[in-house]
């Protein structure tokens, strides 16, 4: 790709950008939220046509008409967000638009080896073909998606961010099939926020920065902290602060705490001017207690006391105790995407933005501006659409909503996952602010609640750290006394 650029209105998505790729080669493309990472591979993959610049693919003129054309030619796409048909059977979602035919019918004979030499090429030769694609777990189900590339005979294979739901073992198997791929000849261009993988994987790095690539090399050459550099435009020295925090009074204290399935059991004191993080494996349960306290989902022995309140609460009951929460699923669960900023920011508190019951737009923003400036949150105006912001920018809005309530007590589930390094420090500063308090503003020291299952983020943000697993919560300790290696031992039991 030469010279690849695109403009939405006056928007300038991309301004030149070069990307080439070897045969057999695993290249990473790395970039903040907004770097122009999606739109280049819209491009490549004939969603997009560029306004300027050429293609060649294997040498010859590129100029892909659609995405039906991009795969037909050999160039496969397998999103973050999955795009197979539950409703279809394993090989039908392998086959889907390829579909072999025999006087005008389906030949399932036919499909259904084919689709079997595809999954054998993935290594889930113990799936049947026929298995919807509904009963397999995501791990599974990332994996289908690749072997319909390896049924296509693509030679262009782009990943973006394959890991993001997967645990320590499938990613470990998700990287074994990359080097396989790679070595039987296919291009792999790797779309990943986690720097380490990076690492781990590629051979070679394209860094976007503002819709232009800024710079590109041999992996083995770099530091972590020269791409973040290259990514962000500046020296990141500090990703973590390091600021003290003060424990102040209890703010929640969980007793014997266990639901229908998980948590099985869970005992903690969380306190005012506290970071307390809950480590654990995809699955352990850390994301279910976080729903137990806040209501969202059932409690069937042991106590929630916040303050005053003790047992079962609704979540608007929740609210009221000064208490919210962020979902980590920020797209279908933790922010309306349909709705504005100002929407979403003043959606639990909505009273004294208007007469009685009424909510005037214009107090309605002049509420969210003092947000979108004190974050800040990098947008438009506080009328702009959620679902145009960056994902960075939309986790401060979800962030947002909760100080806009006034909560005292946070429950952070994976508050940065899918963000990009640069908007992570800036949420990572955030979350150490809220727990020192600002005096002179007479806002108090907070209490969070932090999960998340990148172990750098809990040892570098929080004061404590308990490890859940198999529904068990095991007993906080401070910092000082984990590491990646201890927290992982924990986890895995």
């Amino acid at each position: 790709m030469r010279g690849i650029e695109k403009h939405f209105g006056a928007t300038r998505a991309l301004a030149g950008v070069d990307l080439s790729v070897a045969p057999g080669e695993i290249m990473a493309l790395v970039g903040e939220n907004g770097a122009g990472k999606s739109t280049l591979m819209k491009v490549l993959s004939g969603a997009h046509s560029p306004d300027a610049g050429s293609l060649l693919l294997d040498g010859t003129p590129y100029t892909p008409t659609n995405p039906l054309h991009a795969r037909e030619s050999g160039i496969a796409m397998i999103y973050q967000e999955l795009s197979l048909a539950p409703h279809l059977s394993t090989m039908e979602n392998i086959l889907l638009g390829i579909e072999p035919m025999k006087r005008g019918l389906l030949d399932w004979k036919t499909m259904r080896a084919k689709a079997s030499v595809a999954l054998e090429a993935v290594g889930l030769e113990a799936i049947a073909p026929e298995t919807p694609v509904r009963e397999l777990s995501i791990a599974q189900q990332q994996l289908v998606e690749i072997a319909r590339a390896v049924a296509l005979d693509s030679r262009v294979l782009v990943l973006d961010e394959p890991t993001s739901s997967l645990t320590a073992v499938d990613i470990e198997k998700l990287f074994k099939l990359v080097r396989a791929l790679s070595a039987r000849g296919i291009s792999i261009i790797y779309i990943s926020h986690f720097l380490e993988e990076i690492e781990l994987l590629s051979d070679r790095f394209t860094v976007l920065r503002d819709g232009s690539s800024v710079g590109s090399g041999i992996t083995a050459d770099f530091s972590r902290d020269a791409i973040i550099a290259l990514m962000v435009g500046r020296n990141v020295d500090e990703l973590y602060p390091r600021n003290k925090h003060t424990a102040g009074a209890i703010a929640l204290e969980i007793t014997e705490l266990s639901g229908i399935d998980k948590p099985k059991s869970a005992s903690f004191q969380l306190y005012e001017g506290e970071i307390l993080g809950i480590a654990g494996l995809v699955g352990a349960g850390r994301t279910e207690l976080l729903e137990a306290i806040f209501g969202l989902e059932p409690i069937t022995n042991g106590d929630v006391s916040v303050g005053i309140y003790s047992g079962y609460a609704s979540p608007a009951q929740r609210w009221e105790q000064h208490m919210g929460m962020v979902s980590e699923d920020r797209k279908t669960q933790g922010l309306a995407l349909g709705l504005s900023i100002a929407d979403n920011i003043t959606l639990p508190k909505l009273q004294g933005l208007g007469p009685g019951r009424l909510v005037m737009p214009a107090q309605q923003e002049a509420a969210c501006t003092n947000w979108i400036e004190e974050i800040p949150i990098k947008c438009e105006s506080a009328r702009q659409q959620t679902s145009d912001l960056s994902g960075g920018n939309q986790q401060k809005v979800a962030i947002a909503r909760l100080l806009h309530a006034n909560v005292n007590i946070l429950l952070l589930d994976e508050p940065t996952r899918g963000i990009d390094v640069g908007s992570k420090a800036q949420i990572y500063r955030l979350i150490d602010s809220l727990a020192r308090g600002d005096s002179s503003k007479g806002q108090k020291p907070k209490a969070i609640l932090l999960v998340s299952s990148y172990l750098p983020e809990l040892l570098g943000t929080c004061d404590r750290v308990a490890v859940m697993c198999r529904g068990e919560l095991g007993e906080p300790r401070p910092v000082e006394e984990w590491d990646e290696h201890s927290l992982m031992t924990a986890a895995v039991g």
